[in-house]
């Protein structure tokens, strides 16, 4: 039970950090060498989408295990 919440709570920095990549890449948080490079707004989405399938498994396992 301890491995589902490690992987939803991996899903969910993933999201962060792939929502926080487009945003630099999309030049909307600026600040940073990442601001505005092309490569950040195409990785971004990528890594969200991981984040979003750990977390949709880690609820399902969830939710298995505890029936």
């Amino acid at each position: 039970m301890k491995k589902n919440w490690l992987v939803i709570a991996f899903g969910a920095m993933l999201i962060f950090g792939g929502v926080t990549w487009t945003l630099q890449g999309l030049d909307v948080m600026q600040g940073s060498a990442m601001s505005g490079v092309t490569l950040w707004a195409v990785v971004g989405p990528i890594v969200a989408i991981v984040g979003l399938v750990l977390l949709g498994v880690g609820f399902a396992r969830l939710r298995r295990v505890s029936r």
